[in-house]
């Protein structure tokens, strides 16, 4: 490789096909592998980066200034842990600036160095972008070194060395180890999440849950059970829930799929309200009969266009997923309700003459959009009367 590094250079981002952009390191000294997507977000960079379905994933922000908000212990997504249960590094092309907000307990650098996350600065984010809209996801190795000093080849050997995400299970890593309870509602101005007191009773299946699903169902009136991954069909029925939700989360759902897939069958087949979200919409599609894929790209932003074939209205979605559900796979049992209107692939399912229903997109999103805030409701009416 004749590639060099710059002067004052102390961040580089090397891909796998040999491309290398150097720029400043900032956030965590040190270096991490995975998969560089992009993301149209212009906020919510904390809620992004602490995202669970973004483990082993290196983002990069196509909005430029980032930081101004700093960061607060509220907006944390993943339940527990740091980077290596949510996205790995982070490249922005402007240097993060000081905050400037009345939430903020922290910078965002310093909040990066205590997570571990790695960042890169000062690069062209819009051609990094160019790339991965034209080739797909590459695979890459993020590293900051105060000194600039970077073994360039071997950067690139091990985004080379590196098999992706087909076929990689990241639900049990990212799942919660026991069950435990949860009482946390959506956050409001000034008081901040208020507890609540549920009737119902839903248990969610954690495989990388997101706080603010918890919390907008539990606004919803629901009391909340959240259990492992692997939990079986039939320790979720020993509950004897109202509802049951099967969570977001990373990595390959066939993979997943392989120990999941099995129970979410006998929880479809035991008639209780189900809902799916993101990883548990695609892993729901498969437990019916139909086929996951890899995406090239994925859809990761805040600003998607999604039509509600149910009402025939259009919203605008949070989404963050690297695998889709092939709506040509569909079983006559089941129901296109949602579709993206930037390239028509399937956001959401349901199944003909049971209450269960999944979306692609998040309707949680924090800290927004809220079009699609609606589906908890939905899904809380389909348990019987609140």
């Amino acid at each position: 490789m004749t590639t060099k590094i710059l002067p004052g250079a102390t961040g580089v981002l090397a891909l796998a096909d040999g491309t290398v952009l150097q720029g400043i390191g900032v956030g965590a000294v040190g270096s991490a592998l995975g998969e560089v997507v992009f993301n149209t977000a212009m906020t919510g960079y904390q809620e992004i980066l602490t995202d669970p379905s973004y483990m082993s994933q290196i983002l990069a922000f196509t909005f430029p200034h980032v930081g101004n908000t700093g960061t607060n212990v509220e907006d944390i997504e993943q339940m527990g842990g740091g980077s290596d249960t949510s996205a790995r590094g982070a490249i922005f092309r402007d240097v993060p600036t000081d905050p400037a907000n009345y939430r903020s307990d922290a910078s965002f650098d310093d909040w990066m160095k205590r997570r571990g996350v790695v960042g890169l600065a000062g690069v062209d984010t819009r051609a990094l972008t160019k790339i991965i809209r034209d080739k797909g996801a590459p695979h890459a190795v993020i590293a900051h070194d105060p000194n600039g000093e970077f073994d360039l080849d071997a950067l690139v050997a091990q985004a080379r060395a590196w098999t992706g995400l087909v076929g990689l299970d990241l639900a049990k890593p990212a799942s919660t180890l026991q069950a435990f309870e949860w009482d946390e509602g959506l956050w409001e101005w000034p008081e901040g999440h208020p507890k609540t007191q549920g009737r119902k009773q839903v248990v969610v299946i954690d495989y990388g849950v997101k706080r603010n699903i918890l919390r907008a169902l539990a606004s919803t009136g629901a009391k909340i059970t959240v259990v492992p991954a692997t939990t079986t069909a039939e320790e979720v029925l020993a509950r004897n829930p109202d509802g049951v939700v099967l969570s977001n989360g990373p990595g390959d759902p066939a993979a997943t799929g392989e120990y999941a897939v099995p129970e979410i069958q006998k929880l479809v087949a035991s008639g209780k309200p189900l809902m799916g979200i993101c990883l548990g919409h695609q892993m729901l599609a498969l437990a019916l009969g139909a086929r996951t894929v890899k995406m090239e790209q994925g859809h990761h932003g805040a600003n998607h266009p999604v039509k509600d074939l149910t009402t025939g209205k259009v919203e605008i979605v949070s989404m963050n997923h690297g695998f889709t559900v092939d709506r040509d796979s569909l079983p006559d049992a089941v129901t296109e309700t949602h579709v993206s209107l930037f390239d028509g692939t399937n956001c959401g399912i349901a199944v003909k003459d049971k209450p269960i229903f999944s979306v692609q997109h998040h309707p949680e999103a924090s800290p927004g959009p809220a079009d699609s805030l609606y589906l908890f409701d939905r899904f809380a009416d389909l348990m019987g009367p609140r």
